[in-house]
């Protein structure tokens, strides 16, 4: 019996959510999430680094301030934006040559590095990143929602490749490269 009303109760749910969409606030919805995955899209063409993380940290700072209604998601979302922030100083940091050649030296140990760079915390929090934002296109989202999602993604993916190109530049694994030497030939 329980079983039978349950379902009775997620197929009138479903069919609630597909009424909303097309009324005046469920249309006005629909557009204020393109122009989110107009925003998003046109940062990630950009090509900028410091764009792209300055646009995620704004979507997670509004989650956190507009949409965190438990302890657990005011927790994520914290925990997000403290990497955010180490990794916007590591950019500082790899952009620096000589002192992230230095500093690379902490990092000797293969497991420690990928492609020839550092595995550094910024390049840490663009995978923790990436798992987080695919587990919440787990959850049951309307299609608008999930295109959000998929241009964060495809954001913070083209920002780890920024980043990593800086990282090569930073300690000359570019210059070997054309050359035919190091990592990678």
């Amino acid at each position: 019996m329980a079983e039978h009303s349950i379902r009775q109760f997620l197929v009138a749910e479903f069919v609630n959510m597909r009424r909303l969409d097309r009324t005046t606030h469920g249309k006005a919805l629909q557009v204020s999430r393109r122009m989110i995955e107009n925003c998003l899209r046109d940062a990630r063409r950009a090509g900028d680094l410091d764009t792209l993380l300055a646009t995620e940290k704004a979507i997670l700072e509004s989650e956190l301030q507009l949409h965190a209604n438990s302890r657990a998601m005011r927790t994520s979302l914290e925990t997000s934006i403290a990497e955010l922030d180490v990794a916007t100083r590591m950019v500082g940091r790899v952009r620096d040559q000589a002192a992230y050649r230095e500093f690379s030296e902490g990092f000797s140990l293969p497991r420690n590095r990928i492609g020839g760079v550092p595995r550094d915390e910024a390049r840490q929090f663009f995978r923790s990143h990436a798992a987080r934002l695919l587990n919440q296109d787990k959850s049951r989202l309307d299609e608008s929602e999930k295109r959000v999602l998929d241009r964060r993604r495809l954001n913070m993916r083209h920002a780890e490749k920024l980043y990593a190109a800086l990282q090569e530049r930073a300690l000359g694994i570019e210059a070997d490269r054309d050359r035919g030497v190091g990592p990678g030939s």
